[in-house]
């Protein structure tokens, strides 16, 4: 069986105790006075309110439990059960409200016939009224310390409830703050690890952009070099075709000696002798 659904059938059990137990101190209350003796029951008519309201708090906690529960339970028949079983709950918790109102007007009427019946003994003549009258003061006197002590006690019960009540809230607090707690401290986990990640990529980055720039260095270099062999190069030919032009200009070489030297390679033409200063006529 489901935990939510064992946890209902357990608000059902406590349920029929508290009922039992209310309807219990609603005959009770109903019954206080037709006894005879309206002094010492109406003495005790607050004890058996007290327990009543007791009872009656009772019921409206497990009112609101099962409305926490019928939410959770795992299939959709069992919450509609849920439902209607919390509406009949509180139909009956009305009822139960309605029949203690009328058993405590009940035993008012019951009381107050009864002291009036004790009344009419006490003032009647007679060695039993005397006896009479001492022992309900001592009654009264005993009942009413009885009263006090059984008053104190459910005073200090109620009190002890909302104690254990509110340690069960702050309890329920500080296991919602543990699992928040959790929660963080994975996310922190998770953002942690994605730093270290993140740290291991910019230095991946800060390495490849040394290699970068070392290789766009080297290339630089290399291509200015072949920038200036091409340009050294260049420079020599211009030079040699200026050499040549002055040779055939000057007539001191002509196309065959040109082509032997050729043959013979560039050397011979840089060895070639230099054609004398051409001037200008003046």
């Amino acid at each position: 069986m489901d935990e939510v659904t064992q946890a209902v059938e357990n608000l059902k059990k406590e349920w029929s105790q508290a009922v039992s137990q209310l309807e219990e101190n609603i005959t009770a209350i109903e019954s206080c006075g037709k006894t005879g003796k309206g002094t010492e029951e109406a003495n005790s008519l607050p004890r058996l309110n007290g327990s009543a309201q007791d009872a009656l708090q009772l019921l409206k906690s497990l009112q609101f439990r099962l409305d926490l529960l019928a939410q959770q339970l795992p299939t959709f028949d069992e919450v509609q059960s849920g439902q209607a079983t919390l509406k009949s709950w509180d139909e009956q918790y009305k009822k139960l409200r309605v029949s203690l109102r009328n058993a405590n007007l009940q035993a008012k009427d019951n009381i107050r016939q009864a002291a009036q019946e004790e009344r009419a003994l006490l003032l009647g003549g007679g060695e039993e009224s005397t006896i009479r009258r001492r022992n309900l003061q001592t009654k009264a006197g005993m009942t009413s310390a009885a009263e006090s002590i059984t008053e104190s006690l459910r005073r200090s019960r109620q009190m002890m409830v909302q104690e254990v009540e509110r340690n069960a809230s702050t309890l329920a607090t500080f296991d919602e703050s543990t699992s928040v707690l959790r929660k963080a401290e994975g996310e922190y986990q998770g953002h942690r690890s994605l730093l270290m990640r993140t740290r291991g990529l910019l230095s991946t980055m800060q390495r490849q952009d040394v290699l970068d720039r070392i290789i766009l260095t080297i290339g630089f270099i290399i291509f200015s070099s072949a920038v200036l062999y091409v340009v050294s190069r260049r420079i020599g030919l211009l030079t040699l075709q200026r050499k040549l032009a002055n040779a055939i200009r000057s007539g001191s070489l002509s196309a065959e000696d040109i082509v032997a030297k050729a043959q013979h390679g560039p050397v011979a033409l840089a060895n070639a002798p230099a054609p004398p200063p051409i001037y200008d006529e003046l």
